[in-house]
């Protein structure tokens, strides 16, 4: 166990403490998300990457991001294509998330694909993607801030449970569980 400080009545302290990588790992680690793997490229060029931190931003106009590692192997990908899919992944697709999620990782000819109209590489069993084009990028200090414009997107047509990342794991969103709230 990390060693974490606990909150106090005021969260703001006057002196910015210095913040041990490893600590903030572990603590982000508390908030679940969902895995995706964004791909990008063509025939010859496809190249993919495991991430988790992709969000929506805006419906309108349609933007998303992801944060991208400034030495991701699908950075060139990337800006050759300036485009990309985010593709959400399945309970059934652990495999594919970890085998994208390093830096010694598997080809995107070794994993089922499909492609977009555009040209752009869909994971074949994803439960659900998103095909974006390359509206801006923010420095992140290690990562990029990719901003995209969903220009497609799709759905499986199975109900399936979705591959989730907590406390430095993969994790199945047991089906099980409180109805959906419309808001």
């Amino acid at each position: 166990m990390i060693p974490v400080q606990p909150l106090t009545g005021n969260a703001r302290q006057s002196s910015s403490p210095v913040i041990e990588s490893r600590a903030l790992r572990a603590v982000c680690g508390s908030f679940p998300t969902g895995v995706t793997v964004i791909t990008s490229g063509g025939e010859r060029t496809g190249a993919a990457t495991t991430v988790n931190s992709f969000t929506s931003v805006s419906l309108e106009p349609p933007l998303v991001l992801f944060c991208l590692h400034r030495g991701s192997r699908l950075r060139g990908a990337l800006e050759d294509s300036g485009s990309f899919v985010v593709n959400f992944l399945t309970h059934r697709q652990e495999q594919v998330a970890w085998r994208f999620a390093g830096r010694e990782s598997a080809r995107l000819s070794e994993v089922p694909h499909h492609r977009t109209p555009n040209g752009l590489p869909v994971l074949s069993e994803a439960l659900a993607f998103l095909e974006c084009r390359v509206a801006d990028e923010y420095d992140g200090g290690d990562h990029t801030i990719v901003l995209g414009e969903v220009v497609g997107l799709g759905t499986s047509a199975e109900e399936i449970d979705p591959l989730v990342f907590y406390r430095g794991g993969m994790r199945v969103l047991g089906a099980t569980g409180p109805e959906p709230v419309d808001i």
